[in-house]
Parts: structure tokens; C-alpha cells; sequence
């Protein structure tokens, strides 16, 4: 059978500043969007049909007027996002029983904030892992950077099979909204995102970690869509990064992926059929049925995606590792198979055809 590396374990953690949709809305209307009936009302309506009930934030919501610039919504960025990296990786730890210092790659991903030293090498500083840990930054990957992280770092591993390898997703999306704007892309935004991390544990086939019940990664797909640059992304302004969101992504998601998911599969002699559980990132409700639609799947099979999105909103990268967890949670039968998707700028898309294995099942 052919070799291919485990997902051991799967840790999400949030900022304890967690508020519901309506303080958030309140907060945002009376603070900084004070304005016509008609703008209130059609904010209000935005902030309702997300789907959303709360969300974590990276600080308390009375410090966010004081940050001032794009400097200091990144200070701030890189002290959250440090400790909240932190506390993902020593709980990942603690779940898989591995130390830091037996991981050979430590792979980070994040969009809504920048640091040199990066994320990972002052982390460094903080777990004892090897001072000969191989590093691998992701940056401006957005949304679909959770599962093309994991699409490199299985590449890795399939080179390295006696390793075990990390990724890690940090995103502080709060620390992007930019109270001044009053587009609609903007206020979907403060509407959608919340703030979160999530830490993955690899194994490659010759570890021993790799003999224990897991999903393996058999395959991955990137996917490129010529000339959508404009489709997500950011626009970078003194005052930080200014949300790029068209309307165009639930109709992409509607049209152009189950064609892509059909090729993909069919490579590996898979039908939609045969996949058991879809790990679909929650971009927003409009997106999730544009997939369901697309793939045509039966209701509910994204169920997951939702409560997900419902219980702490869009956390960009981290959403699909945090839906991925849940998955985890649940009962597969050995030798069936998931999908994990995910889309986001330049516009593009990411695929992982995982198959889950038995206890001792050798790879």
C-alpha cells in the first residue's frame, strides 16, 4: 500500500474576549457607524443574515479605538498572535504526547498581520524546540491557507517519513476592520470574522505516530482562477489592510468547483459519492450553499462548515483546521474518505484528499 502521512492531532484555541453578534453590532453602531436610518438599517440586516451568533476577539472591545494606524493594530497583532500561537502549539503538545523539540517542521500561516522575525521563530523563544527546526512562513494565502498548509507540509513529510512536522494557523481578522470604511464589503467583514489559532500535528509514514487510527493526506490540488485578483484580498493602507471581498465568490464556488473536485477525483478513481465527509471551509452562508449547490450535496452534509461559522464566525485560515477537529470528533469507517476545501485570494482554491485509516493499518 502506498505511504502516506497521518493527521495525528488537531488543537484550536481562541482569546478569551468573547461577544455576541448583537454587542458587536450595538458596539460598532453607536462607536463608529452613527449615520442615516437607512445605513443602520441595512448594517443591521448584514449583521443578522451572517449566521453568526459570536465571536472572539484579540483584545477587549474598549482597547480597539485606541489603536492607532496600521502600526498599531500590527503591535498589537504580533503580541496576540504570538501568545495565542503559544498557547496552540503547548496544547497540541499535551493532546499528541510529543515534545517540541521532535518536530522537524514548523510551518505558519496567517493574512492579518506581519512580523520580521516571523511567527515562527519567536515562538522559538517560547517552546524548546530544536535550534535545528526547519522553518516555512505562509503569508497572503487568506482563507485556503489552513488547507494548503497542510498540502505542503504532507509534501514535506512524504520526502521525510520518519518526521513529524507542525502547521500552524493564526488569524486576528478583528484587528483588520477599518472603521472608516462603510462599504458593504467591509461591513460584511465585521459582520463575518472573528479571531482564533489552530495547531495541526503530522506524522509521516514511518513514524509511530503514523500507526494509530488518522486520516491520511493522499493527495492534494492547487487551484488558480486567471484574472480574479479583485475577487478577495487586501488593499494595503496606512491605517492597515482594507478588505477586498466581491460578490462573485459564492457564484465561483457555485460554478467552478465541483468540475474542479470531479477531475481531481476522478484521477484518484473517486466519485463524489465516495467521499463520506466534506471539510469545507465556512467562508459565509452564501458561500456554503453556493458549494452544497455546486457539489451537489445532500442537506446538511456541511453541517459542520455551519456550526462552525455560527459559533465563532470566519477565522480566514483557521476555520477549515477548526472544522477539520470536529471532524476528527466524529465516527469514519476505515479505508473511506474525506474532501477538504477551501478558497480565497488571488482567486484560488485548495483540495486534500484525505483516507482514513485503521489502528495499526500499515500505510
Amino acid at each position: 500500500m502506498d505511504s502516506y502521512p497521518s493527521i495525528c492531532s488537531v488543537q484550536a484555541v481562541f482569546p478569551p474576549n468573547y461577544y455576541s453578534q448583537e454587542l458587536l453590532t450595538a458596539q460598532l453602531r453607536e462607536r463608529y457607524w452613527q449615520g442615516s436610518e437607512q445605513r443602520i438599517a441595512r448594517f443591521e440586516q448584514l449583521h443578522r443574515h451572517v449566521c453568526v451568533q459570536g465571536r472572539h476577539l484579540a483584545l477587549p472591545i474598549q482597547d480597539y479605538p485606541r489603536l492607532e494606524g496600521f502600526q498599531g493594530r500590527n503591535d498589537a497583532w504580533i503580541e496576540v498572535a504570538t501568545a495565542l500561537g503559544e498557547e496552540a502549539l503547548r496544547c497540541l503538545f499535551e493532546q499528541a504526547g510529543v515534545n517540541a523539540d521532535e518536530v522537524a517542521l514548523l510551518t505558519t500561516t496567517t493574512v492579518t498581520g506581519i512580523a520580521v522575525p516571523t511567527l515562527d521563530a519567536r515562538l522559538m523563544n517560547r517552546l524548546p524546540f530544536s535550534a535545528g527546526l526547519k522553518r516555512m512562513p505562509l503569508f497572503g494565502l487568506g482563507c485556503l491557507g489552513g488547507v494548503a498548509g497542510l498540502a505542503r507540509v504532507a509534501d514535506y513529510l512524504a520526502g521525510h517519513p520518519d518526521e513529524v512536522a507542525v502547521l500552524l494557523a493564526v488569524e486576528l481578522c478583528s484587528l483588520t476592520i477599518q472603521p472608516d470604511d462603510l462599504s458593504i464589503a467591509n461591513i460584511i467583514a465585521t459582520a463575518l470574522f472573528g479571531d482564533g489559532a489552530a495547531a495541526v500535528l503530522l506524522a509521516g509514514a514511518g513514524h509511530p505516530l503514523a500507526a494509530a487510527p488518522a486520516p491520511q493526506i493522499v493527495a492534494s490540488r492547487s487551484l488558480f482562477f486567471p484574472e480574479t485578483e479583485r475577487v478577495m484580498g487586501w488593499d494595503v493602507t496606512s491605517s492597515g489592510f482594507q478588505v477586498v471581498l466581491s460578490a462573485d465568490v459564492p457564484e465561483i464556488a457555485r460554478t467552478e468547483i465541483g468540475p474542479a473536485v470531479d477531475a481531481f477525483l476522478d484521477e484518484h478513481g473517486l466519485r463524489r459519492g465516495d467521499i463520506g465527509s466534506w471539510v469545507a471551509h465556512p467562508g459565509g452562508p452564501k458561500v456554503i450553499e453556493a458549494l452544497e449547490e455546486g457539489l451537489a450535496l445532500a442537506p446538511g452534509t456541511l453541517h459542520l462548515s455551519r456550526e462552525s461559522l455560527t459559533r465563532v464566525g470566519n477565522l480566514s485560515s483557521v476555520s477549515v483546521l477548526h472544522v477539520l477537529q470536529e471532524t476528527l470528533r466524529e465516527s469514519h469507517a476505515t479505508g473511506s474518505y474525506s474532501l477538504m476545501l477551501a478558497m480565497g485570494p488571488a482567486f484560488a482554491a485548495e483540495l486534500i484528499l484525505l483516507r482514513w485509516a485503521g489502528p495499526h493499518e500499515p500505510n
